[in-house]
């Protein structure tokens, strides 16, 4: 086992992240992952292109400015369908999600894992708060959206947005981008040490949970840019944010994936979890990416026939929210 190196550890316990350089390769673990997507979009541009909304397929453009063609052309953001994780309420047991092989490869890359294993342990639980993110820029955004496709993603702790039955559970997140993230394309900023302060208040609104201005020092914040291949490790107490992508033609394309030890909560109990590795029982991790699939489509099913449940433990009304 490979994994993160003794400095990059120490690293990670003392600031609460850590970037890893040349984790993945971009061609042999990334470019799959790159191609599926680029499937997705496909049928998104052909469907609009046969309904008359878009001109064109752009079939002869690069993922990323067909993506910013496609969204601005037909003035909709395609968050859902590109996500591999449903909303927090499923309208519809068709609700549009992917959860493709190439993705699955992903969540299970060894190289990945040796990592997680290097700060969790042996026992390795893919956590099912896990998204993908397509940054577009502004001008190509013409209405207001999950935070995937849109605007900035506001400060928070992602121990915030779970319940509290997983306050105490060892989740580690990983963000990793397909391509360049640099400060003007959105790329993540932390808060060094933010880790150690324990659970802020987080406030509901449109652009999603957010940490008030009175319970952190934004000024103390670093940006974190990183090449294709590398990856983030953050604890999850540690404050992040993204601004908003202020390049003309760019997409910021990431993934921000979480892991933990086998037999804590997740924090997301509707949504299906599963063993990514176990060296004491092997025979339980899961290798099936169609088995994979099929834990999210009986999700979407339960979902969508279930009254409204909780995903967090804020309300707006809180006196700090104010």
């Amino acid at each position: 086992m490979a994994g993160l190196t003794q400095a990059q550890l120490e690293h990670y316990d003392e600031k609460g992240y850590v970037v890893a350089e040349s984790v993945l390769d971009p061609q042999e673990d990334l470019a799959p992952v790159m191609a599926e997507y680029g499937a997705v979009l496909d049928g998104i541009a052909q469907d609009l292109h046969a309904q008359g909304v878009i001109a064109s397929t752009y079939a002869d453009l690069p993922f990323d400015r067909r993506l910013i063609h496609v969204c601005d052309e037909s003035r909709q953001l395609f968050t859902q369908p590109f996500d591999i994780s449903l909303p927090q309420r499923a309208e519809s047991a068709a609700a549009p999600m992917h959860t493709g092989a190439a993705v699955f490869n992903l969540l299970v890359n060894p190289r990945l894992l040796d990592c997680v294993e290097s700060i969790l342990g042996p026992e390795i639980l893919s956590n099912p708060i896990q998204h993908v993110r397509m940054k577009l820029p502004r001008r190509a955004v013409h209405t207001d959206g999950p935070g995937g496709l849109a605007g900035p993603t506001p400060w928070h702790q992602d121990n915030g947005v779970v319940v509290e039955a997983a306050d105490e559970t060892e989740m580690l997140t990983m963000w990793l981008p397909l391509n360049d993230a640099t400060v003007e394309n959105s790329c993540l900023h932390v808060v060094p040490y933010s880790h150690r302060d324990g659970i802020a208040l987080h406030c509901p609104g449109n652009g999603g949970l957010r940490i008030p201005e009175t319970q952190m020092d934004e000024a103390k914040a670093v940006p974190l840019p990183m090449r294709a291949g590398s990856v983030l490790f953050m604890h999850r107490r540690t404050m992040h944010c993204s601004y908003a992508n202020r390049t003309p033609d760019e997409v910021r394309w990431s993934f921000d994936l979480r892991y933990q030890p086998v037999g804590q909560p997740s924090g997301r109990p509707l949504f299906p979890d599963f063993v990514a590795r176990s060296r004491a029982n092997p025979e339980s991790e899961l290798r099936d990416a169609a088995a994979w699939a099929e834990l999210w489509e009986d999700t979407r099913v339960r979902l969508a026939a279930s009254a409204q449940q909780k995903f967090n433990r804020w309300s707006a009304d809180h006196p700090g929210c104010a």
